[in-house]
């Protein structure tokens, strides 16, 4: 190869959408332009007090600052058990069946690369956070990616693809609550996927990364509370979002045995676990007291309410979603034409507000936007102030 020639697996990815909007919006702030950022999901609140106080204690143990383990220490793997059998009522063995990972991205990522083979094909939603498919397509798979405007429409997909392919698919992938549409599910849902996964020996892979930030009085359930779901079902976690510790780093995979001990074994060749304090931190944090978990959720359903409510009093019609930290809106009719990237843009241009572009999830995604809920109230009242030159309502 020459060395203007682009690499094997970097060509296997789409140019990245959202890079054209970044520029844009650091353009515009360069210019002195106040942007009020609503596109990408980083928790904008403190880490509970309690679990930054115990990274610090650890933090000054100078044996702390050792190598650690890429299963993630026991006494966190234990933790982690806890917390399924407290939430879910689901038993864990925190020796064979849970794994603690590098945040939820890298967890995906890696157990992608543990049990993808060249030309194996994963069924995955459209739209979908783009670790769903990049993943496997990294590790060398294919994506046979299937509409989900609707959690039935993309099982009823996943069964008519698997009908129809011609090489029995490794795996589907399931996001519930869901980033970037925010769809939920019960737990008739999971038990329908875990008889299809059996019927035609496929893999489930879950993220139940946004599992504790939900506004109604059920909270979601996670897949393993299905009879029989661990034969076929790995779950992706996070701390990130419940305790506000994006940045951290810290989550989980856990479930089949088989996958989790092949994600182990990957692992092992690829880091030694996060570092020692952020772990004993994340014990500190799933042990620890539930108000602050309370309190992050109700900020998101605030800062929800006040978003619906003054957005549409700005023109934007969007439905109010039942959990995560994201609303999945639809470009209002006079802009559809205009893609999700340009009009993008436009808002940013027009009223000073950045929004994800649908189609950074999948073409499917390409008519609507994801909003972000990362600014506070003040911010998001502003937000609809700006919008309303663009979609022309009175004030």
């Amino acid at each position: 190869m020459t060395n203007t020639e682009e690499f094997y697996r970097i060509k296997q990815l789409p140019p990245y959408v959202f890079e054209e909007v970044n520029k844009l919006k650091a353009k515009l702030r360069a210019e002195g332009r106040d942007i009020i950022d609503l596109g990408m999901g980083n928790p904008d609140m403190p880490t509970p007090t309690h679990i930054v106080d115990k990274l610090v204690e650890t933090a000054r143990n100078p044996k702390a600052h050792r190598y650690s383990v890429s299963r993630g220490i026991i006494g966190l793997r234990r933790a982690m058990a806890r917390y399924y059998e407290r939430r879910f009522n689901v038993k864990l063995n925190p020796e064979t069946e849970i794994v603690a990972t590098i945040g939820s991205k890298e967890g995906f990522a890696n157990l992608a690369q543990a049990i993808t083979g060249p030309g194996d094909v994963i069924l995955s939603p459209n739209p979908a956070y783009p670790i769903h498919a990049y993943g496997f397509i990294i590790a060398g798979g294919v994506i046979a990616a299937v509409p989900a405007p609707s959690p039935e429409a993309y099982l009823s997909g996943v069964a008519e693809a698997i009908k129809v392919s011609h090489v029995k698919p490794r795996a589907m992938v399931l996001n519930y609550p869901s980033n970037p549409t925010a769809q939920t599910v019960d737990l008739d849902f999971y038990k329908d996927a875990v008889a299809l996964a059996k019927k035609h020996d496929v893999i489930i892979l879950s993220d139940l990364a946004y599992g504790e930030i939900y506004f109604g009085d059920t909270p979601p359930p996670s897949i393993l509370e299905v009879e029989g779901a661990k034969d076929v079902a790995v779950e992706i976690n996070s701390l990130s979002k419940t305790y506000a510790m994006a940045g951290w780093r810290i989550g989980m995979a856990v479930g089949n045995e088989r996958l989790i001990n092949a994600l182990a074994r990957v692992k092992s060749y690829l880091d030694y676990g996060a570092f020692t304090p952020i772990q004993v931190a994340a014990v500190a944090a799933l042990d620890g007291p539930t108000e602050c978990v309370e309190t992050i959720r109700a900020t998101y359903k605030a800062r929800r309410d006040v978003m619906i409510e003054h957005f549409t009093m700005a023109g934007w019609d969007i439905p109010c979603p039942e959990a995560s930290m994201f609303a999945w809106a639809p470009i209002p009719e006079k802009f559809r034409e205009m893609g999700s990237v340009e009009f993008a843009k436009l808002l940013m241009e027009k009223a000073d507000v950045a929004v994800a572009p649908g189609l950074g999830f999948g073409e499917f995604g390409d008519t609507h936007v994801r909003i972000g809920l990362v600014e506070n109230q003040q911010r998001i009242r502003q937000a609809a102030r700006n919008l309303k030159k663009v979609f022309g309502t009175a004030s």
